[in-house]
């Protein structure tokens, strides 16, 4: 029996995956996750209290109680990070922590994928404190501009002119100032990064580096056009429709990519987009696909990606062959500010052939913030076709069948003089 420890920032349902992916092999799992460390036990799940924000000290207090353990799995951002800190310290295979957080901030990854000679666009950094009508002049139109540390395109903004990149900056610089970024490092919220868009279909690889050779778990085509002002990604259908030759140059260029930031063995999700110039690199990010999505990977034997994983960091480096379906999964868009009071049109929806599954994860009562400013989805809807045209069409066909209400917000105005 192995002791496996578990990372992650919330108690949700990509953390219970991994959990019982541990327990059906037989091993123990122990959680360590952000919360108050005052408070004993308040989930009754044994968790052990770290801060994401400090991964070394949190690595060092963790390990100076619990000193033993096998394989560390990570879950998110900031978990990676403290994961790979834990990693380095126990001796044990992982990628490095540099490199980790290397992928946190896009500035840095656009400068090490240019040290290797990948493709990039023009970029550069501005304070968030500064004029944006000191840099609009000089940015290349049509341009994106985006926070250094969000993920799930979360700030990312594009402007076709002067007015709408003040517009932009002014937006995010707001975003950035909000308290919930109090803890986050100061580089992460006190600039903004502006670059040329890149035009060109987006696409995902999921994968698996192992001693630096990448394994592909799977391909995702992004059906849905990210054009903007505001890139929010819809659905993901896999495998892809694209000619192998390009998905061989995808492979490589994901590989390459992977290397240049320094990252050698674990979970990695890579973000690029495809263009007559070739593979351009978004972003890759050192941890699996988030939350509900990784239901769409599945594996021969009936494995899912958390099996998998788990049992890559336990020293397994043999990865098992995709069940070889078309999948898809549809990241339920918000499509306006307000709360959130309930759904109709679910039970028809799981009715339409090729629909797998429906999960809505808005609960009654919360505020549903949509893109750019918000950090979640109403739900997820999963398709199991016999192609990926037909996984698409099914999430498509699905979705209009779904009718959410959702409650205007009324503005909140200061007292009058």
């Amino acid at each position: 029996m192995k002791r496996i420890l578990l990372v992650a920032a919330t108690t949700g349902y990509q953390t219970r995956m991994f959990a019982e992916a541990c327990q059906r092999l037989g091993h123990t799992v122990t959680l360590a996750t952000d919360r108050c460390h005052v408070l004993d036990d308040p989930w009754g799940d044994g968790a052990i209290a770290v801060r994401f924000d400090q991964p070394q000290r949190s690595a060092d207090q963790l390990l100076e109680a619990h000193p033993r353990f096998d394989a560390v799995v990570a879950v998110g951002d900031k978990p990676a990070i403290l994961a790979a800190y834990l990693n380095a310290k126990l001796g044990l295979r992982g990628h490095a922590p540099a490199a980790v957080e290397t992928c946190r901030n896009k500035h840095a990854m656009r400068e090490a994928f240019a040290a290797a000679g990948l493709a990039v666009p023009e970029f550069a950094l501005a304070p968030i404190d500064s004029h944006p009508a000191e840099f609009a002049p000089q940015a290349p139109y049509p341009c994106v501009l985006k926070p250094l540390g969000l993920s799930a395109s979360r700030g990312v903004i594009r402007a076709n002119n002067e007015q709408e990149f003040v517009a932009a900056f002014d937006r995010i610089a707001r975003l950035l100032r909000q308290p919930e970024f109090a803890r986050e490092d100061a580089l992460h919220t006190a600039t903004i990064q502006v670059e040329a868009y890149i035009e060109g279909s987006e696409y995902a690889l999921e994968g698996l580096l192992t001693n630096g050779e990448l394994t592909t778990l799977a391909l995702f085509d992004k059906p849905d056009p990210l054009d903007g002002p505001f890139f929010e990604e819809t659905i993901y259908v896999t495998p892809s429709r694209t000619p192998e030759r390009i998905q061989a140059l995808m492979r490589t260029t994901v590989e390459r990519a992977a290397g240049a930031l320094g990252l050698t063995h674990g979970p990695i999700h890579a973000e690029f987009r495809l263009n007559d110039d070739g593979v351009w690199m978004l972003e890759i990010a050192a941890r699996p696909i988030g939350g509900l999505c990784a239901k769409a990977v599945r594996f021969s034997g009936g494995l899912g990606l958390e099996d998998v994983l788990v049992r890559h960091a336990l020293g397994e480096t043999a990865v098992p062959a995709p069940d070889g379906e078309a999948r898809g999964v549809m990241m339920i868009p918000i499509p306006a500010r307000g709360i959130y009071r309930g759904v109709e049109g679910v039970d028809q929806a799981r009715h339409v052939p090729g629909v797998e599954d429906i999960i809505i994860t808005a609960t009654p009562g919360q505020l549903m913030i949509p893109l750019p400013e918000g950090a979640s989805y109403l739900g997820f809807i999963f398709a199991l076709a016999a192609t990926p045209a037909g996984a698409e069409a099914a999430l498509r066909h699905a979705h209009t069948r779904l009718r959410f209400d959702l409650a205007a917000v009324l503005p909140v105005s200061g007292p009058s003089n």
